[in-house]
């Protein structure tokens, strides 16, 4: 199965979700100067969504600082992203930025930290996705 890389705020959404997929994932850590996970193998990215009116400051900034590496960012294979419905357009805007500059698939997307069906979906989701990579490795 691809690996997991996550970012969660303090609010925690996003980690309660990962803990409830029950797979192995590397977190992000929110302060500076935190060291990186070490990323060896190809991996999809679940992120969530902060940003102003217009869509500014989606991608939260460590998630930046992850990806602005190119060994990294050559890793990455997909993106799930998370918002809140309630901010109408930019609700997981996050995804599609990183997916756009990266090039990568939105494979899914959830609001706060997720419902059974959610995780059904992603389990299934990456189960599937994995099968197609190995087809092209």
């Amino acid at each position: 199965m691809p690996g997991l890389v996550f970012y969660s705020s303090a609010s925690g959404n996003t980690a309660r979700f990962v803990a409830r997929l029950g797979l192995p994932a590397l977190r992000i850590p929110m302060r500076p100067g935190e060291p990186m996970p070490a990323v060896d193998a190809p991996f999809v990215l679940i992120c969530p969504t902060y940003a102003d009116g217009q869509g500014r400051g989606a991608v939260p900034k460590p998630v930046i600082h992850f990806l602005n590496d190119p060994a990294r960012r050559a890793l990455l294979r997909g993106v799930i992203g998370t918002g809140n419905r309630n901010f109408g357009a930019t609700y997981a805007l996050s995804a599609r930025v990183i997916a756009e500059k990266c090039n990568v698939p939105v494979l899914w997307r959830f609001e706060l930290a997720g419902t059974d069906t959610d995780i059904q979906k992603v389990r299934a989701g990456l189960h599937h996705f994995r099968g197609l990579e190995c087809l092209t490795v």
